[in-house]
C-alpha cells in the first residue's frame, strides 16, 4: 500500500501519526509514504488527480490498486485491516466514547483550527483576514473546554491509558497551529500537559515536524 502524504497538513498527519502508533503496538503495515508537495501545487496534477478526483490528502492506495480518499475511512479500513491491538477496543460504550470524541475533535475543533492556521498566516499564502480569525477562536472556545474538563479526572491521554484516533486527530491540528506560532490552549494547564505528554511518545517525535 501507498499513502499520498503531505507532513505538514492535519488530515495526512493524522493517519500517519496513526500508523505509527500502530506500528508502535506491533501491527507490520509497511505502507510506502509519498509526499504530494501542495504548495507547488502537485496535488492539482494530473497524476495525482487520477487517484483523488479531489485534489486532496491524504490518499490510500490499496493492494487492488483502488483508492481511500477520507482520512478517517483510510483509518477504519486500517483498523479492520489489521485488528490485532486495534486502537478502537473494548465494549460497546467505550468504542462508542473514543468514536464520539474523535468527531467531536474533528468537526468542532480541528477544521475550525485550520481556517484560523490560514487566517493568520497561511502556508498557501491564503490573505490574512483578522475579523475570520478572531471568529474561528471563539468558536474553538467550547470544544477546548470540553476536552479540558474530560482531562480532569487524571487521565494522560484524551480516552484514558490508552491512545486514540482522537489523540492523533487533535496533535495534527496542533501541529499546524505550532507552524504558524499560534497558541489555541489558552489557560488550559491540562491540555498544555496532554499536548507535552503525547509529544514526548515514540510516534509522535517520529512523525511530528514542528
Amino acid at each position: 500500500m501507498k499513502l499520498y502524504m503531505v507532513p505538514l497538513a492535519p488530515n495526512p498527519t493524522k493517519v500517519m501519526l496513526y500508523i505509527a502508533e500502530r506500528e508502535a503496538l506491533g501491527a507490520q503495515m509497511n505502507i510506502e509514504q509519498i509526499v504530494v508537495n501542495t504548495v507547488k501545487g502537485r496535488h492539482k496534477e494530473p497524476a495525482h488527480l487520477a487517484r483523488n478526483p479531489f485534489g486532496t490528502v491524504p490518499t490510500l492506495e490499496l493492494e487492488d490498486g483502488t483508492y481511500l480518499v477520507e482520512s478517517l475511512a483510510i483509518i477504519e479500513y486500517l483498523e479492520d485491516r489489521y485488528p490485532e491491538n486495534a486502537l478502537l477496543s473494548g465494549s460497546p460504550e467505550a468504542r462508542g466514547c473514543a468514536r464520539d470524541t474523535e468527531r467531536i475533535v474533528d468537526l468542532r475543533l480541528a477544521g475550525l483550527m485550520g481556517a484560523y492556521c490560514h487566517a493568520v498566516n497561511s502556508p498557501l499564502g491564503y490573505p490574512k483576514d483578522e475579523t475570520k480569525a478572531a471568529h474561528m477562536e471563539a468558536a474553538m472556545q467550547a470544544p477546548l473546554d470540553y476536552l479540558e474538563e474530560k482531562l480532569g479526572d487524571g487521565r494522560p491521554l484524551l480516552l484514558g491509558t490508552r491512545v486514540s484516533v482522537a489523540d492523533c486527530t487533535l496533535q495534527a491540528s496542533l501541529q499546524f497551529t505550532r507552524y504558524i506560532e499560534a497558541d489555541v490552549f489558552g489557560d488550559r494547564p491540562l491540555l498544555r500537559d496532554w499536548d507535552e505528554r503525547y509529544r514526548a511518545r515514540p510516534a509522535a517525535r517520529a512523525v511530528l515536524r514542528w
